[in-house]
């Protein structure tokens, strides 16, 4: 997506090979133009496959997840980094191994807002390595659930996240596709 990829020229930051700051637009302040924009992308990707609801891991995707299921017309279900002290029972939990902040937390879906009737879209805002997405797939599953797939708003193509989906049979579109890193530098994938 040309809009996205411009925005991260101009308002992104690459801190270095693997840090990419996008807080001024996506995940700290957010744009709500281009995020209802970068979800009807999405939602157009994954228009007529029968999906009954999006999910994401909260809080990041949050945003583009809701601009999705408002352009599919869907609920959205958000997977919990911190089990609630109210929605402690009829749980599925798993644990996340986070890269970025180098530490495991249990992520956790509440029983009666996902089905085996249920076909998801996961979206996030970013793809690195993949084991968040993971983690979320193996949640949705554990529903009986099927996965329609993975939109995320960015994906670090340099990293294996793509080819740990793909390998699980998860197809995995994303907006902007970035090949190569480095302090002030990003190189976008066609």
């Amino acid at each position: 997506m040309k809009l996205l990829e411009e925005k991260i020229r101009q308002d992104g930051n690459a801190v270095n090979e693997h840090i990419l700051k996008v807080d001024s637009f996506i995940n700290h302040q957010v744009d709500p133009a281009l995020m209802q924009e970068m979800g009807k992308e999405i939602a157009e990707h994954f228009r007529g496959r029968g999906i009954t609801k999006v999910a994401t891991i909260e809080s990041s995707g949050i945003s583009p997840a809701l601009m999705t299921a408002l352009a599919l017309e869907v609920p959205m279900v958000i997977l919990k980094k911190q089990p609630s002290k109210i929605l402690n029972q009829d749980l599925y939990q798993t644990v996340v191994t986070s890269f970025t902040k180098e530490t495991n937390y249990e992520l956790t879906l509440s029983k009666k807002f996902m089905t085996a009737e249920d076909h998801v879209l996961l979206v996030d805002d970013f793809l690195a390595n993949g084991e968040a997405a993971t983690a979320a797939i193996r949640l949705i599953r554990m529903s009986h659930a099927t996965i329609a797939g993975l939109g995320v708003l960015i994906e670090k193509s340099f990293q294996p996240g793509r080819e740990k989906l793909k390998s699980q049979g998860i197809e995995v579109y994303a907006l902007a596709r970035i090949g190569k890193m480095e302090e002030n530098y990003i190189e976008f994938i066609d």
